[in-house]
C-alpha cells in the first residue's frame, strides 16, 4: 500500500514554522470513500495555507503602514530642524554679531581711545572722565551683545542638541564668571573662519530674500494675466510668464541650497552660540584685561597695539599698551551692572527726552548760520516754536534790551560768526551722531538684515548736560539773532543805494 505526504496547517501564530507531514494510507485499489477523505484532508490543510497567507499579508501591510509611519515622522521631524523662513532672521543676527566682532577689533578699539575719547563736545558737555566714557562704551556694547544673546536663546529652543538649548543660561555663567565648560569660545583663527562663513551665508540669504521678493511678483502678475480674457498677446506674455517663473523657482530653489534655508537649527545655532560667547570674551578682554582669566588662544592679534609696544612674544596675547580699564568686577550680574550704566543722569538730555529734539534743533541752526541771508521770517518763528520755556526764558533775558537796536556793526557781527563757529565746530558733530544713532536703530526695526550702531551713545547728546547744552544753543540763538538782522539791514541798505541810484 503507498501513502500520500500531506502538511497539515500550522498554528495561525505560528505559521513560520515548518509544517508537520499527515502521513494518509492510500490502498493500490482506492475506493470511493478513501477518495472522499483525501480530497477532504486536502481542502483542509489549503484552507489553513490560504488563512496563513491572509495573516501574513495582514501583517505585512501593518508592517509596511507601521515603516511608512516611521518615515513620514523622520521626514517631518528633519523638515522641522531645518530653520527655513527663520534664516533671514538669523541672517540679521549674523549680521549684528559681525558688525559687533568689527567693533572690537583693534583698529576700531584705538581709534575709540585715541579720536572719539578726545572729541571736544563729549568734554564740554557729557564728560571729560576717560574712564567713565570708556564705561559707556563698554556698557552699550555688553548691551548689544545681551539682545542679541536673546534672540539667540530662543531660537536655540528649537536644537535638539541640550547643551544648545540651554544657551542662556551657559552663556549668564560664562558672563558672570567667565567660566566656558563647554569650550565654546573660539581661537582667533577659528572666529575668523567663523566670520568668513557667517558673511558667506549673510550675503546668500540676503540674495535669497530678494529672489523670492522677485518671484512673488512673477506669480501675481502671472496671476493678473490669467484673470483677464484671452487674447493672442496675452497668451504669449502668459507664456513668458511661465517661463520666467520656471526659472526664478529655479534659482531659489538653488539659493535655498546654499544659504541658510536648508540648515539645521543644531548646525546653525552652533555657528552663532560660539561666535558670540567669542565676542563677548573679547569684551572683556578689551576692557578689562585677563581678570576674568580667559585662554590664551581666546584674544585677536592685537597687532594695531603691537605697533606701538611691540612684544617679544608673538603667541603672547597682552594689550602692550595696557587694558582699558573702567571699574573693578561688579558684585552684581555683569548684563545687569552694564544696564545700570546706561540710564542717564537726571541732569542730561537723555533723562529729559530731549537729545533728539536738540539735535534737530542745532542742525537747523547749523543750516541758517550758514546762509542767514536766505532765513525768512517764517524760518525764524518757526525755529521759535521749537525751543522749549527753559531756552525761550534764558533767550529773552539775553536779547532784553538789544532785541530793537541797530546791527550794523559788521565787526561785531564777523565776531558773532567766528564765535558761532566756534560752537558748532564742537557741537555739531554731537548732534550729527545723535541724528545717525536713532536713524541706525530705526533701520534695525523696518529691515530684515540690520546694522548694530556703530556710532555709541557718549558720543551724541544723549549723555551730554541739558544745563550747558541749553546754554550754548542760547548763545548760538543770540549770534543768530544778531547775524540775521545785520544781514537783513544790509540788504535794506543795498536796495535803498540801488533805488536811489535808478531815481537818479
Amino acid at each position: 500500500m503507498g501513502s500520500i505526504n500531506i502538511p497539515r496547517a500550522s498554528n495561525l501564530q505560528k505559521f513560520s514554522t515548518p509544517p508537520i507531514s499527515l502521513t494518509i494510507p492510500l490502498p493500490l485499489q482506492t475506493s470511493t470513500l478513501q477518495l472522499f477523505l483525501f480530497a477532504f484532508h486536502l481542502f483542509q490543510w489549503i484552507h489553513s495555507y490560504l488563512l496563513c497567507l491572509m495573516a501574513l499579508e495582514t501583517w505585512l501591510i501593518k508592517l509596511k503602514k507601521t515603516i511608512s509611519n516611521t518615515l513620514d515622522t523622520a521626514r517631518s521631524s528633519n523638515h522641522k530642524a531645518n530653520v527655513g523662513v527663520l534664516s533671514f532672521e538669523i541672517a540679521g543676527l549674523m549680521s549684528k554679531l559681525l558688525q559687533l566682532w568689527n567693533c572690537l577689533s583693534d583698529k576700531t578699539i584705538i581709534r575709540l581711545r585715541d579720536e572719539s575719547l578726545s572729541l571736544e563736545g563729549v568734554h564740554k558737555i557729557v564728560s571729560n572722565d576717560e574712564s567713565f566714557l570708556l564705561g559707556l562704551a563698554c556698557a552699550e556694547m555688553a548691551e548689544n551683545i545681551r539682545v542679541v544673546a536673546k534672540s539667540i536663546s530662543r531660537i536655540s529652543k528649537r536644537c535638539q542638541d541640550s547643551d544648545l538649548q540651554g544657551f542662556d543660561g551657559w552663556f549668564d555663567e560664562f558672563a558672570n564668571s567667565g567660566h566656558d565648560r563647554h569650550g565654546w569660545v573660539l581661537s582667533s583663527k577659528d572666529m575668523e573662519a567663523k566670520r568668513k562663513k557667517m558673511d558667506k551665508y549673510v550675503t546668500i540669504t540676503v540674495t535669497l530674500y530678494k529672489e523670492m521678493e522677485e518671484l512673488s511678483t512673477i506669480e501675481n502678475c502671472l496671476r493678473k494675466c490669467k484673470e483677464y480674457k484671452p487674447s493672442s498677446i496675452k497668451e504669449q506674455k502668459i507664456v513668458d510668464l511661465q517661463t520666467k517663473l520656471f526659472w526664478q523657482r529655479q534659482e531659489v530653489k538653488y539659493l535655498k541650497e546654499r544659504c541658510l534655508w536648508n540648515k539645521s537649527f543644531d548646525m546653525v545655532v552652533s555657528i552663532l552660540v560660539r561666535s558670540i560667547f567669542t565676542i563677548l570674551a573679547r569684551l572683556k578682554l578689551v576692557f578689562f584685561g585677563f581678570e576674568f582669566g580667559y585662554p590664551s588662544c581666546l584674544p585677536r592679534s592685537l597687532s594695531a597695539s603691537a605697533t606701538v609696544h611691540p612684544t617679544q612674544n608673538p603667541d603672547t596675547f597682552h594689550f602692550v599698551s595696557g587694558p582699558l580699564k573702567t571699574s573693578s568686577k561688579p558684585a552684581v550680574s555683569f548684563f545687569e551692572s552694564n544696564s545700570k550704566l546706561l540710564k542717564p543722569p537726571s541732569s542730561t538730555l537723555g533723562a529729559a527726552a530731549l537729545a533728539l529734539h536738540y539735535a534737530n534743533l542745532i542742525i537747523i541752526m547749523e543750516k541758517m548760520i550758514k546762509s542767514p541771508q536766505l532765513v525768512g521770517v517764517d524760518a525764524r518763528d518757526d525755529l521759535y516754536s521749537m525751543l522749549p520755556s527753559s531756552i525761550r526764558s534764558c533767550l529773552r533775558g539775553r536779547l532784553k534790551g538789544i532785541g530793537l537796536s541797530s546791527a550794523s556793526d559788521p565787526v561785531l557781527a564777523g565776531e558773532w560768526r567766528t564765535a558761532v563757529r566756534s560752537i558748532l565746530g564742537w557741537l555739531s558733530p554731537l548732534a550729527h551722531n545723535m541724528i545717525k544713532w536713532q536713524s541706525e536703530r530705526s533701520f534695525e526695526h523696518q529691515n530684515l538684515f540690520p546694522k548694530t550702531n556703530v556710532i555709541l551713545l557718549f558720543q551724541t547728546l544723549f549723555f551730554a548736560n541739558k544745563e550747558k547744552t541749553e546754554a550754548a544753543i542760547t548763545e548760538l540763538l543770540v549770534g543768530l539773532n544778531y547775524i540775521w538782522r545785520f544781514e537783513r539791514e544790509m540788504t535794506a541798505k543795498a536796495l535803498f543805494h540801488c533805488t536811489n541810484f535808478n531815481g537818479l
